[in-house]
Parts: C-alpha cells; structure tokens; sequence
C-alpha cells in the first residue's frame, strides 16, 4: 500500500471528523439560544417531557437496582480478600453516585431516546413534513429540536437522582438480605460517606448527558439522509456518537470535580 495514500486517507478522516464536531457545535449553539427566545411551543415541551422523563422510568429503575445489587456482591466478594467486607455501603454510595448512575442512566437515554428523537425527525424529513413546517413559517429548530432539549435538561438530572436511590437501595437490599449487613448501620454509613459535591457532580452530570443526547438525536434527524436507509444510518449515529461523547463528557466531568 502506498503510504502517502493511506495518509491521505487519514488526514481525509480527521478532516471529516472536525468538521462534524464543528457543525454539531454550530447546531447546539444554535439550540440552546433558541431556547430564550420566543415563539415557544408548550405542548411539544411537554410530550417531550413525557418522552424523556416519565416514560424512561422503567429503564432506569431496572438498570439502577440490578447494578447496584451486583455492585454490593462484587464489592464484598472483592474485599472478603483482604478482610474489607464493611466497605461495601460507602463503595455502592460513592460508586453510584459519582459514576454508574449518571454513566448508566446517559446511556440508557442514548439508547431509548436518542435514537426516538432521531428517527421521528429524520422521518418528518424523508416525508417532507419539515418542509411543511417551513411552508407555515414554522421553524423546525424552535418547534422540534427546542423542546426536546429543554425536556431533557429538565429531566435527566431526575432521572439520575432516582436512579442514584434506586441503585443504592439496590445494594441495600442485597447487603442487607444476603451477606448479613445491619441495616441501621448500612443507611447510616451510607449517609455519612457521601458529601454534597458528590451529589452536586451527579446532577450536572445527568444535565450534560441530557443535552448530548437530545442534540445528538435532533442533529442526526435533521441532517439525515432520504429513504429508509437514511433514517437508519441517522439513528445509528446518533446512538453511537451519543454515547461516546457521555462517556467522553463523563470524563472530563469527573476531572473538574474530582481531580486532585
């Protein structure tokens, strides 16, 4: 292979990836001034807020309490070597507060709700409906990708706190019903190992998650290709380049909270 061709072919791929970044970060700029700027849509907002927050329980509840039952059994069985069993409730709290709930709720909304927002407005596109809304002077930022931003910047922040409880109380029950743990002492240590700022970085962490998942879908759909096959290719990219950047995000955060 010629090796001025393969770094052709290279410098071409980091090229088109800085592009893409730049033009997400055009769209999101663009989003979030939206936001403060009338006309405003309520009852978007508010299926939106539907879609995002409520109808997302389940899953966050389900994944919180097994993760933090399994979080419970590795750490006891982990630090049965080295005769640390009472660590569990501090490690399940600080695990989940600081990193699995935010990490695990991000992604289970990448997933469930990313690639709804994306596949919704590339289909309004493949069928020519956001012309129609350009048609009645409607603009499709302020009626579709605005609401579905702010709805989750309202309510990922509440999902990862009630994830954070569910998991917790996850590990409770196990610690508690399994490996012998009292549960006055287990509560109390919990409650006494977890500080303010690790509360505080959860939520703003389930804040920015929030937003990289509902640009992501809003920026997928709306460039998306026509066809089915374009819709496809927009939803899968928008679920991966979601979760990458939350955990890319995630990151970043855990340093500007945590380092030392």
């Amino acid at each position: 292979m010629n090796p001025l061709a393969a770094l052709g072919g290279l410098g071409r791929a980091v090229l088109s990836l800085l592009a893409t970044f730049g033009k997400v970060g055009i769209f999101a700029a663009d989003a979030i001034s939206h936001i403060f700027r009338p006309p405003f849509y309520p009852r978007e907002f508010f299926v939106a807020l539907m879609n995002v927050g409520w109808l997302s329980l389940p899953v966050v509840g389900l994944t919180a309490i097994f993760t933090g039952g399994a979080l419970a059994l590795q750490i006891y069985a982990g630090g049965a070597r080295f005769n640390a069993e009472a660590v569990v409730p501090q490690i399940v709290a600080i695990g989940m507060v600081r990193e699995l709930g935010p990490v695990l709720v991000g992604l289970m909304i990448a997933a469930r709700v990313t690639s709804s927002i994306a596949a919704e407005i590339a289909t309004m596109k493949v069928t020519e409906q956001i012309d129609a809304l350009v048609t009645l002077s409607t603009h499709p930022m302020k009626y579709l990708t605005v609401p579905r931003v702010l709805a989750a910047l309202i309510t990922v922040p509440m999902l990862v706190g009630i994830g954070d409880i569910i998991g917790i109380a996850g590990g409770y029950v196990v610690a508690t019903e399994n490996l012998g743990f009292n549960a006055a002492t287990y509560l109390q240590n919990t409650v006494n190992f977890l500080e303010t700022k690790d509360i505080v970085s959860s939520l703003v962490k389930g804040a920015a998650f929030g937003l990289i998942a509902a640009i992501m879908g809003c920026y997928y759909g709306m460039n998306s290709g026509r066809g089915a096959q374009g819709v496809g290719r927009a939803t899968k990219s928008s679920v991966e380049s979601a979760a990458i950047m939350i955990l890319a995000a995630n990151f970043i955060l855990t340093g500007v909270f945590f380092s030392v």
